[in-house]
């Protein structure tokens, strides 16, 4: 059910972070270890996005395999960036599969990605997305990944702190729709956040740098697992992990 990462610390290249480590999010794309019966493979559709000199978030999203698209390794060999994020696809079945539903999403200053699926979709989110503006809701996906995205934005700009929105999000989404996997990844440049909701997430701290993923990549002693149901902010200073549960 889709693997993602996200990065901050000194400036690497993209294949640095997603080509060449052991089990890089490209193995991950056909060989995950752990989806906790969301799928076998993640092969429909991979997309990695960065910050760039201007604050502003730029993205490069295909609706292939990602071990099928041979642009991709040239571009990641020569963009360079110290916040990233990326996430390669398993579509949840009768969801479209299209650029448009690719992770990571992007508005002018935030990144987000979405591991799982909402339960009862569509019905389920139906009422929150009667809140969204028409042209929120013209311009989505038709996915529940994208909805998620549109009512976590209208949130922030609205002045929620991200850690808040997300939080609330999550409760919000569980009240609808319960049996939903809800493993988000939000990054606004220079703050991860993150939730564990019935998917796997690791973190991995090391110096100036913090890095999280679905599944460990690279060496294997620096990454500490995420419990389950809980919201995970971090910098590269700071890493704090709290329970979801009492949002539920």
């Amino acid at each position: 059910m889709c693997r993602h990462l996200g990065y901050l610390g000194p400036e690497r290249t993209l294949a640095e972070l997603l080509l060449d480590p052991a089990h890089s999010l490209l193995e991950q794309s056909w060989d995950p270890t752990d989806m906790r019966g969301g799928g076998t493979v993640n092969a429909d559709g991979f997309g990695a996005g960065w910050f760039g000199d201007d604050g502003e978030p730029a993205t490069y999203r295909a609706a292939v395999p990602m071990w099928t698209d041979t642009s991709f390794p040239q571009v990641a060999r020569q963009v360079r960036a110290s916040a990233v994020v990326a996430a390669v696809r398993s579509a949840t079945v009768g969801m479209p599969v299209s650029v448009e539903a690719c992770a990571p999403l992007a508005d002018g200053q935030r990144l987000f990605s979405h591991n799982g699926k909402v339960g009862g979709w569509p019905d389920s989110l139906a009422k929150l997305a009667g809140r969204l503006e028409t042209t929120d809701l013209l311009t989505t996906a038709p996915i529940d990944s994208a909805v998620l995205w549109a009512l976590l934005r209208q949130r922030l700009d609205a002045g929620e702190d991200p850690p808040s929105a997300v939080r609330d999000l999550v409760g919000e989404v569980l009240a609808a729709a319960p049996d939903s996997r809800l493993n988000l990844l939000l990054c606004d440049g220079g703050q991860l956040v993150a939730t564990t909701w019935t998917h796997s997430l690791w973190v991995r701290k090391g110096p100036g740098s913090v890095a999280v993923a679905s599944e460990p990549y690279g060496a294997p002693e620096r990454w500490v697992e995420v419990p389950d149901r809980c919201l995970l902010v971090a910098d590269t200073e700071h890493t704090e992990v709290t329970s979801l549960e009492e949002e539920a």
